[in-house]
């Protein structure tokens, strides 16, 4: 796990400073009720608003830390990276831009692991990393990883945090949409299971294959999930959308999602699911 190595490199506390200032960053303004939170307690509680309960955004990091049993994971194609097939304009370097910011070659992180003592292949989408958005590495990554699945004969769960398919890499990207979705296929053909986490924010072309698929579909509290966004659709529509229009309770309530679960629980509950679903 080269890349957490290179986070760890980046964590450094400066020393021998005077200054009385108070640090920066120490708190942070919740964007649904707008208390100000301290953000260690913040970090505690999982990064949920102990006031609204507010589910802020998750590394694909903490999002591992939180979800699978300590020690437990193996990646998989760590070194995998999207080229530039279609010569996009400065493609590289938005590549390259994301890559220092998540320390991730790109924008999912795959590999074997145990929740709660079942074993599990997992893949977990990095939003910071231009937008969570799926090119020909993360499509790659993610079908190999069900093909692991299917070859350790274990559950594979997807937690998806995605824009939708790259714009930089044009019909290679929107490829992986049906690259994946047969991977899945197949893998309901082998009896096992598949996991789709939807949390904040699930839109575009994965939201419309892969992250729906799944023989659960779970959602975080609040998540935004559809094709395309509100705004977009009013737009389109020239109508007033319903509230809550495309978040996780509304989803729910029209037969989208089958469960919404709150962060604190969701380990857990991940690890019921295969259980019971294994047999």
């Amino acid at each position: 796990m080269a890349w957490y190595k290179k986070i760890k490199e980046q964590i450094s506390k400066s020393q021998g400073k005077k200054s009385v200032q108070v640090p920066q960053g120490l708190y942070t303004k919740c964007k649904s009720c707008s208390a100000v939170l301290y953000n260690k307690d913040l970090d505690q509680n999982l990064k949920v608003c102990p006031t609204c309960g507010y589910h802020n955004q998750l590394s694909s990091l903490e999002r591992l830390y939180l979800t699978v049993d300590s020690g437990s994971f193996v990646e998989l194609d760590e070194k995998l990276v999207s080229t530039n097939p279609l010569g996009f304009p400065d493609y590289e370097a938005k590549i390259a831009k994301s890559q220092e910011k998540t320390k991730m070659n790109d924008a999912v992180v795959t590999g074997f692991c145990k929740i709660n003592g079942e074993p599990a292949c997992i893949a977990i989408m990095e939003f910071q990393f231009m937008g969570g958005s799926m090119g020909i590495a993360v499509g790659e990554k993610i079908t190999r990883a069900i093909e692991a699945a299917m070859e350790k004969k274990c559950g594979m769960i997807i937690i998806s945090a995605s824009g939708g398919a790259r714009m930089q890499e044009g019909i290679f990207s929107l490829m992986q949409m049906a690259k994946i979705s047969a991977a899945l296929a197949r893998l309901g053909e082998f009896g096992l299971p598949y996991l789709s986490i939807l949390t904040d924010a699930t839109t575009g072309g994965v939201a419309a294959s892969f992250a729906m698929l799944g023989d659960l579909n779970i959602a975080e509290p609040a998540a935004m999930i559809g094709f395309a966004g509100p705004r977009v659709i009013e737009q389109i529509i020239r109508q007033k959308l319903p509230k809550g229009f495309q978040r996780s309770e509304f989803l729910l309530d029209h037969g989208f999602v089958d469960v919404i679960i709150p962060r604190s629980e969701l380990k857990s509950s991940i690890g019921k699911f295969l259980k019971l679903l294994r047999k």
